[in-house]
């Protein structure tokens, strides 16, 4: 049977179909392509895609109701990838009902596709390190509380992990949210920091640095991610009563934000005009992943260090995208 990845046009949905299809499962893809950001690389990381005779791609919201059961009547569809999103926290400040429509309605509307097939195995959904809010203890553990949002966005992705626990005890839907965080590497989004400042750096121009560069981040490089997505999409919660659970996706190794730009200068081989701005109030100081369910559970842990991944996402930018003659 085919699996459904949602926002296959996506950063993290692109490389978990192309992962898919190279070990040769059926995929089927669906994305509504939206303008947030330059659609070349949307475009771009579906042409990776496309090749495959088992893959098949269909535009649409998934938050447009019955629009995912019109496209995939009779396709048997019994184990999902739900990661179609409005992604960005700062974004949720300027557009916040993109926010609710996407990843409320839309997380809505993916559980009950599922509730409709008598069959249905497994549901892997995308949360974030972002419920964790202005939590001082670190590291973030599933076991934390999270009840004080600081962004909509985070307050979207925790009400995602709320209704799935609901479902899962309403109607025995197996689900495991994904809390991921701060993912990076080629074929990224270019609203996130280390493409912004790459660009900026490249054509000489000053970047935002907040706090001084005190801000630490858990950042986890896409092929960590992917290998995480997909074992647990492999072995679904079964054992647990409802059939619901959460995990932590990270490197739990918080990166310093002027480390970061420390590597990236090196990497480059040019100096970042760097200017100093406040942290904005929709942003948290450290993230930090305490990684010990996913080791247990799957015996995963990340392998990717940050100069390794960003090396790649660099050779990436400069070999392929740049040579492309594409802009953001």
């Amino acid at each position: 049977m085919p699996i459904l990845v949602t926002g296959a046009a996506g950063f993290i949905g692109s490389h978990v179909c192309l992962h898919l299809l190279s070990r040769g499962e059926a995929v089927i893809g669906v994305d509504n392509l939206n303008d947030y950001y330059d659609q070349a690389l949307k475009e771009g990381r579906l042409a990776r895609l496309r090749p495959y005779k088992d893959f098949s791609f269909h535009q649409l919201d998934i938050a447009e109701e019955g629009a995912l059961p019109a496209a995939l009547a009779g396709k048997g569809i019994t184990r999902i990838v739900h990661l179609a999103a409005q992604a960005g926290v700062r974004y949720s400040l300027e557009n916040p009902r993109a926010y609710i429509r996407s990843n409320i309605v839309g997380h809505l509307e993916v559980l009950e596709f599922c509730r409709a097939e008598p069959s249905f195995e497994h549901l892997v959904y995308a949360s974030s390190s972002s419920v964790y809010g202005g939590n001082s203890k670190v590291p973030f553990a599933e076991t934390d509380q999270v009840d004080r949002p600081v962004s909509l966005y985070a307050a979207t992705k925790k009400s995602d992990e709320l209704m799935s626990h609901t479902y899962a005890h309403l109607f025995g839907i197996p689900q495991t949210g994904l809390r991921f965080f701060t993912v990076y590497g080629p074929w990224g989004r270019p609203d996130m920091a280390y493409w912004l400042f790459t660009k900026a750096i490249l054509e000489g121009k000053p970047i935002r640095v907040f706090n001084d560069g005190e801000m630490w981040r858990d950042f986890t490089y896409i092929d960590d991610i992917v290998a995480a997505i997909v074992a647990v999409l492999d072995k679904p919660p079964m054992a647990e009563v409802p059939p619901s659970r959460v995990y932590n996706i990270g490197n739990s190794r918080p990166e310093r934000l002027g480390d970061f730009i420390d590597i990236l200068e090196r990497l480059l081989g040019v100096k970042a005009i760097r200017q100093s701005e406040p942290m904005q109030s929709s942003d948290v100081e450290r993230t930090y992943a305490d990684m010990t369910a996913l080791e247990r559970d799957f015996g995963f842990k990340p392998t990717t260090s940050l100069e390794v991944g960003l090396g790649r996402f660099v050779d990436w930018y400069r070999s392929e995208w740049m040579a492309g003659s594409n802009t953001i």
